[in-house]
């Protein structure tokens, strides 16, 4: 399937061939950024992780502003890639695949080290900059991922309008994320999974 294929590419191993600079002032500032947050890490920080001088950071990235944004972007095609592979292999209908993507948010959220998603911390860090560069990159991908299910909704003949189920299912899973985050318990995610499932089955259901 194409999309777990895709996925597979996006691995690298480091142990043959060095990293291109560009890349590994990314890995570091990716590395940093979720673990302590945007404004917590400074460009001095990312610039020692990465074993580059700041001169050279600061030739590939203009700003710290357009690194936040460029280390978004790299997760874009990913966490989408990630998302349809898990619900490819996830076993059922629609709904059950829907379901399968929750399911596997919840096991990543059990894991001790599960910071939420990346694109939500980010915003909420910048809220007061609505034209920030990375602001634009989190809702870029938020629109992808929402688009995604629209198209798998209109495939499947759901009995609403897909954009709208669509919409409703990033209601459930930017909540989840919020929730789990709040209360570090996964099972809020699983419990956003099977109301995402009651949407789609209800969606589906034939109206007399």
């Amino acid at each position: 399937m194409r999309c777990v294929y895709s996925l597979v590419g996006i691995h690298r191993d480091v142990t043959s061939t060095p990293l291109p600079t560009r890349e590994r002032i990314l890995q570091a500032a990716g590395k940093l950024f979720h673990g302590e947050g945007i404004r917590a890490v400074s460009v001095d920080a990312v610039a020692a992780t990465a074993g580059v001088t700041k001169r050279t950071l600061y030739y590939h990235f203009r700003s710290k502003d357009d690194l936040i944004a460029a280390y978004l972007e790299t997760r874009d095609q990913p966490n989408l890639l990630l998302f349809q592979r898990w619900f490819a292999e996830s076993k059922g209908d629609v709904a059950d695949k829907l379901q399968g993507i929750f399911h596997n948010l919840a096991r990543s959220a059990r894991h001790p080290k599960w910071k939420g998603c990346g694109f939500q911390r980010t915003s909420v860090e910048l809220f007061n900059l609505p034209g920030h560069p990375a602001i634009l990159a989190g809702r870029t991908h938020k629109k992808r991922i929402e688009d995604w299910l629209c198209a798998v909704f209109d495939a499947d003949g759901a009995g609403k309008d897909g954009r709208e189920l669509a919409r409703q299912i990033m209601l459930l899973l930017e909540g989840a994320f919020a929730v789990v985050l709040l209360h570090r318990d996964a099972a809020y995610m699983d419990t956003a999974g099977e109301a995402a499932a009651t949407l789609v089955r209800a969606a589906r259901a034939p109206r007399g």
